[in-house]
């Protein structure tokens, strides 16, 4: 009798524990095909919080949202992408992948350009 009650006991424990990790698992999806959420903050929120930060590294021209793979990313712009400045920038930013594209120097037209 006792060994019944012991393997109920267990059961209901591995059946809460399943129940447990669908729970945590459905958290992490966003709907039907899995797909991860990406943040909890805006992609717009995160630009605006590291955009100084990432403008300050020698070589960065610019940032911007972009899609990498159809899903919404941070472009970082360089003059000439080095191994210095990959190491320096980060792969993702607050849960957003970091896309590193090299551009050359940024200018502006000269004025009278219609």
């Amino acid at each position: 009798m006792a060994s019944r009650v012991k393997k109920a006991a267990l059961s209901i424990g591995l059946i809460l524990l399943a129940i447990g990790l669908i729970t945590i698992a459905n958290e992490k999806t966003n709907d039907a095909q899995g797909t991860f959420n990406m943040a909890e903050k805006t992609i717009k929120e995160v630009l605006k919080e590291h955009t100084n930060e990432l403008m300050s590294l020698p070589g960065v021209v610019g940032t911007a949202q972009g899609l990498c793979d159809d899903k919404p990313c941070i472009n970082v712009f360089v003059i000439k992408k080095t191994l210095e400045l990959d190491e320096k920038i980060p792969d993702s930013l607050d849960g957003y992948p970091v896309a590193i594209e090299e551009t050359g120097e940024f200018r502006a037209l000269p004025g009278d350009q219609d």
